[in-house]
């Protein structure tokens, strides 16, 4: 899998709201509705991921979440992240506060 390059990742972030690139790292925190809902949709992406081979970090506190995506063996963001956060998109869309 090849990273993707610098404009690649930044023409996909203009169009995904809340996502950013630190370093290289694609990060996006989540403010939830409840803490149940946090926890939920904590859940929910783990399975996505899990489905994928394919694991964030992700960082609870309360009801804020905060998922970091980027592909160690590559050395950098690549398609594999997009697509998982393309999904933690989607999932977020019935817990976001």
């Amino acid at each position: 899998m090849t990273v993707l390059s610098d404009d690649e990742i930044d023409r996909w972030i203009a169009n995904h709201d809340g996502w950013r690139r630190v370093g290289g790292v694609l990060t996006r925190t989540i403010e939830c509705a409840t803490f149940p809902d946090a926890i939920a949709l904590v859940t929910a992406v783990g399975q996505a991921a899990e489905e994928r081979n394919h694991h964030p970090d992700m960082y609870v506190r309360y009801r804020t979440l905060r998922f970091s995506l980027a592909t160690h063996s590559e050395g950098g963001i690549t398609a594999k992240d997009i697509e998982l956060a393309e999904a933690i998109d989607n999932l977020a869309a019935g817990h976001v506060g």
